[in-house]
């Protein structure tokens, strides 16, 4: 298990509702698929380091600032020598000229080795700082296995799909015993991290523009109607019981609107409608705490 596990970032469930309930520009969009999807390729990272049966401490997604400098780190795995990894989800046939990652599109990739050495760079400097003599190995790795380099660069920091086995041969290789050093420097770039707002990149937004109803948990689309005690969606054939998917809406809702008050009638008007408020009200009951009464009650 990850001595630091990863988390989903909030700007990622933030917009994937928004994008159901609201008309996003363009680049709204892109950038939801693009956090959407580095985040998938990096837990595909994840389940590899999981795998290592070496002793190690695995940290992931940490945010870092030195001298004013923010730095982010996708994995870094502690052992003897540091590795820091920046994992890559793209996908596709990519030329390498002049310094460039160029699709077949002619479309730029923005350089993944710039940004690796920076982070390599203020690692290195971190540590000198805090007394840490340990040394570190970066790489960018190109996690999806649908993903080609033509003219790669023989030297550089790059780790290719059909060389993730071999790396996981390497890092297994370490016989050694982790010690109080090591910890002592986990430790502390855990409590280095830093927890930013992300709602600086999300659309200004308002409750009374938004679409109301139940979004399906599969294709995102908005669900018409309650059969019993099944939502089914008529898109993607999806189907979820009826109070799995209004307490996800509730959660949805407290997301979106953390100071707004949650009420049987708020989530009813929330859920378009189809959810009975008896039904809304024993699943409130059952997880949540009530407070007030009469027209300030409301459950938290």
């Amino acid at each position: 298990m990850a001595y630091k596990p990863r988390t989903e970032r909030e700007e990622i469930p933030i917009l994937r509702s928004l994008k159901a309930r609201m008309e996003l520009s363009e680049e709204d969009i892109w950038n939801y698929f693009n956090l959407k999807k580095g985040f998938e390729g990096e837990v595909m990272f994840d389940l590899l380091t999981e795998k290592l049966q070496s002793e190690c401490f695995i940290l992931n997604d940490l945010l870092l600032e030195l001298n004013n400098s923010k730095f982010q780190i996708d994995t870094l795995v502690v052992q003897d020598t540091i590795y820091l990894f920046d994992v890559k989800n793209h996908e596709g046939d990519y030329y390498y000229e002049k310094g460039d990652f160029i699709s077949k599109s002619r479309k730029l990739m923005n350089n993944p080795l710039d940004q690796l050495k920076r982070c390599e760079t203020l690692l290195r400097q971190l540590l000198q700082k805090y007394g840490f003599k340990l040394p570190v190995e970066a790489w960018v790795v190109f996690i999806n296995p649908e993903f080609t380099l033509y003219q790669a660069p023989k030297h550089e920091q790059i780790i290719y799909p059909t060389q993730l086995n071999t790396l996981l041969k390497k890092l297994n290789m370490w016989t050694g015993k982790l010690n109080g050093n090591h910890k002592k420097l986990a430790d502390l770039l855990v409590s280095m991290h830093l927890v930013e707002s992300p709602y600086p990149r999300i659309p200004p937004y308002e409750y009374e523009e938004l679409r109301k109803g139940i979004i399906c948990s599969s294709c995102q689309s908005i669900l018409p109607s309650v059969t019993g005690r099944k939502i089914v969606c008529g898109d993607c054939g999806c189907n979820e019981g009826v109070d799995a998917a209004v307490l996800r809406s509730v959660r949805e809702l407290k997301l979106l609107f953390p100071d707004r008050k949650i009420t049987t009638k708020g989530v009813k008007e929330w859920c378009g409608g189809i959810i009975s408020k008896d039904v809304i009200r024993r699943n409130l009951n059952q997880n949540y705490k009530a407070n007030g009464f009469g027209r300030w009650f409301y459950y938290e």
